[in-house]
């Protein structure tokens, strides 16, 4: 490896090299944030956390201005996009959630039509109110057997396309959180058919560009614009992401504008610097280090799949639509034959087993291998569904049936009776949950992980998504944004 930024830009980390410079200069500070470089910290969050972090808790000062990025913060964002394969990033502090937000800002005006999957993230349903877009919702592929949403085909994109010709962007999302992957490349060729971008929503897919055997990056791909969660599966800090553009169809002024309107105006230089060390880190050291995990995750998957009662998600022999590829690194394992539910088997490993799922769903628990994974970690894992399995196998309760998700409306055209943002400023009431069939939700209801709204503003509430939220409360899952945390009621649009 070159050693030499000069020969290798991507060994440098101008942003994080410029806060060291920061903190030693010696400087009286009259400026936020009131700690004053730690001086000032509570005792118990300087016991935890230690008081040298604080010091690099600046505010943008001079050449650390993320909405007027020169110096350091310009060439840090520069070299990711080099290291991503964009032709421009912007670095996030308020999550992928704001990148999705602005994607749609940037994309969209009040009125215009976008085509997105129902299964998106509540970020998109967030997007949506903040522009007065309308939703024309596509249905993704769904595997019965397993109960897994897929992705959406190329073929359902199209037709959406074909009956909405006046559409502004397609938007999708993949990975999903089980790292399956659509076809991104055909969807692409789709969508700039109609001379629109589309947009990706790739949260779970960071650290795609950085080997071989992952399956392609979206920006590869075709996408136009990409946003990605990198503290989700690279070693960026909590909230820390990208939004990644590639090619003329979307313009950067827009995203910046749209940018600066959704991120704080007092961005955190430890996220910003924490982007820029996980960034050099990946451009230097990332297919070494994803090939290590790679194989970590391959061999969980081949032990965890002796195991009885168990399956695990592989990739399939060949390719679909809607299952195009699978990340290695993501392990999902079906519990259900056990004849217990995700919900149950996450509360064990938690609680009992010392090992914590991403994603527990009703019939699977879903988990993350990354570089920061250990062949201990692994033992672990196994050894806890070795527990599972003789415990509950032996018991013979039977197998768990049920589907983690609504069936969505079926056509590829399926639109909201109001828009969300129609939905959010109109009149509401709470009614009784019985009462509800049939009105119009004023509320985004999801279960968190993963945030796909169940219900959202502006939708006709039915009766399978009402099962399939009390089933999921009642398994133990949980769900954010209903007022009432109990689903006793719901708040629906005022007739």
């Amino acid at each position: 490896m070159v050693l030499d930024p000069a020969a290798n830009p991507q060994l440098a980390t101008p942003l994080l090299d410029a806060l060291r410079v920061e903190v030693q200069y010696p400087t009286v500070s009259f400026y936020t944030p009131g700690h004053k470089r730690g001086r000032g910290t509570s005792d118990r969050i300087a016991e935890l956390f230690g008081r040298q972090i604080f010091q690099s808790d600046l505010p943008d000062l001079p050449g650390l201005s993320l909405f007027a990025p020169d110096g350091a913060i310009a060439k840090a964002q520069n070299l990711a996009a080099e290291a991503f394969g964009a032709d421009r990033t912007w670095f996030l502090v308020n999550g992928s959630t704001c990148g999705v937000m602005a994607a749609i800002v940037a994309t969209c005006a009040p009125g215009d039509k976008i085509i997105l999957p129902r299964n998106i993230h509540q970020s998109a349903i967030a997007g949506l109110i903040v522009s007065g877009a309308h939703p024309v919702f596509v249905v993704p592929e769904y595997d019965p057997v397993v109960d897994l949403t897929h992705n959406v085909a190329p073929e359902t994109i199209a037709e959406a396309l074909e009956q909405h010709a006046d559409a502004k962007a397609v938007m999708i999302v993949s990975p999903t959180y089980q790292g399956i992957c659509g076809d991104i490349a055909a969807i692409a060729r789709q969508v700039h058919n109609y001379g629109i971008p589309l947009l990706v929503d790739e949260a779970h897919g960071a650290h795609f560009a950085f080997h071989p055997a992952l399956p392609t990056a979206a920006l590869a791909a075709g996408a136009d614009l990409a946003v990605q969660s990198t503290h989700k599966t690279l070693s960026a800090m909590t909230q820390a992401s990208m939004l990644h553009l590639k090619g003329s169809r979307i313009d950067p002024g827009r995203v910046s504008q749209a940018l600066q309107l959704l991120q704080s105006s007092s961005p955190s230089n430890l996220l910003l610097a924490s982007l820029d060390a996980a960034r050099q880190q990946m451009a230097t050291q990332g297919k070494a280090l994803l090939e290590r995990t790679i194989r970590l995750a391959d061999e969980a998957r081949s032990r965890i799949g002796q195991i009885p009662g168990l399956s695990v998600l592989q990739p399939k022999p060949t390719k679909t639509p809607g299952f195009y590829a699978l990340d290695p690194t993501r392990l999902t394992v079906t519990v259900s034959a056990l004849g217990i539910d995700g919900f149950a088997a996450d509360e064990i490993f938690y609680e009992q087993l010392g090992v914590t799922a991403e994603l527990p769903t009703l019939q699977h628990l879903t988990f993350i291998i990354t570089l920061g994974n250990t062949a201990e970690d692994s033992d672990r894992l196994v050894d806890a569904f070795k527990h599972l399995s003789d415990k509950y196998r032996s018991e013979g309760t039977g197998k768990i049936e049920g589907q983690s998700l609504p069936k969505f409306p079926p056509s590829p055209n399926s639109m909201p009776v109001l828009s969300p943002r129609a939905a959010f400023f109109s009149p509401t009431e709470t009614i009784p949950i019985s009462q509800a069939i049939g009105r119009i939700s004023a509320e985004t209801i999801c279960p968190y992980p993963p945030g796909i709204p169940i219900l959202l503003p502006g939708e006709a509430i039915t009766e399978d998504a009402i099962a399939s939220l009390q089933r999921i409360v009642g398994a133990g899952g949980f769900v954010s944004g209903c007022a009432d945390a109990s689903l006793q009621t719901l708040r629906v649009i005022s007739k």
